[in-house]
């Protein structure tokens, strides 16, 4: 059976979605692992397979995160331009970041769930009994 255009929309569309939000802990985990200032995070979020945000959304981001007490900041001078607001991982910063790392692991263990049944669904095994999951397949 051919999956209609509508269908493949649906899981190109979802094919790299990110849980909602996830920007937040991202630069929390940046700047956990270093401080830094927001040029700097604007590369580093490459890394973590984020998709591409301009400057605007992160410094409101940076900034509600400081209201919120989860960073701080301070300019700190630079070896080439002028002075840059650099942020640090504040305690409140680290224990939401936890908190997310936790909340993410328990979705992971759904989502592994769901896949595996979804494995046996396509490969016509009905009794969880004999699942043989093959390493990398997904519906």
């Amino acid at each position: 059976m051919r999956a209609s255009p509508r269908s493949a929309d649906a899981a190109e569309a979802t094919a790299s979605v990110l849980p909602k939000n996830f920007l937040r802990p991202s630069l929390l985990l940046l700047i956990g692992e270093r401080p830094s200032y927001g040029y700097d995070l604007l590369e580093r979020l490459r890394g973590l397979g984020s998709r591409p945000i301009d400057a605007g959304t992160l410094y409101r981001s940076l900034r509600a995160m400081e209201q919120e007490r989860l960073v701080g900041s301070e300019w700190r001078d630079s070896e080439v331009g002028p002075a840059r607001r650099t942020y640090r991982l504040t305690d409140a910063g680290r224990d939401w970041l936890h908190a997310w790392a936790m909340s993410l692991r328990e979705t992971r263990r759904t989502m592994d769930a769901f896949l595996g049944r979804c494995d046996d669904l396509v490969d016509g095994v009905v009794d969880p009994a004999e699942r043989a999951r093959p390493v990398g397949r997904m519906c």
